[in-house]
């Protein structure tokens, strides 16, 4: 999750990513950046292997999912070819996963 997360800020901070590219508008790359900032956080709080810190981390990737469609309908995404789309549906469904598998390894924090 913490290499999502610097991923998703260096996508912000460049506008390009792998090929990914976001909107080249002032607001974008500040989203991004944030986005990107809640993943690792939210990579290093499950680290921790303390279950308050993992409940947060999962408030903060659920933050990321909605975040992430925020900036879709804001049109800071850009869905213009399917490599974008294919990115930003797989980013996203990638931070679900983590917090549904997170969620599900509840037994295993202290």
């Amino acid at each position: 999750m913490i290499l999502f997360g610097v991923a998703e800020a260096s996508t912000a901070l460049t506008h390009h990513f792998f090929g990914v590219r976001i909107a080249e508008d002032h607001i974008a790359p500040y989203a991004g950046a944030a986005i990107g900032t809640l993943y690792a956080v939210a990579g290093l709080l499950v680290n921790t292997m303390r279950k308050f810190a993992v409940a947060g981390a999962i408030g903060l990737l659920v933050l990321v999912i909605a975040g992430r469609i925020a900036m879709l309908v804001a049109g800071l995404y850009l869905i213009d070819t399917t490599k974008q789309i294919l990115a930003l549906s797989g980013g996203t469904a990638v931070a679900a996963w983590f917090a549904v598998y997170i969620g599900l390894q509840w037994d295993r924090f202290r």
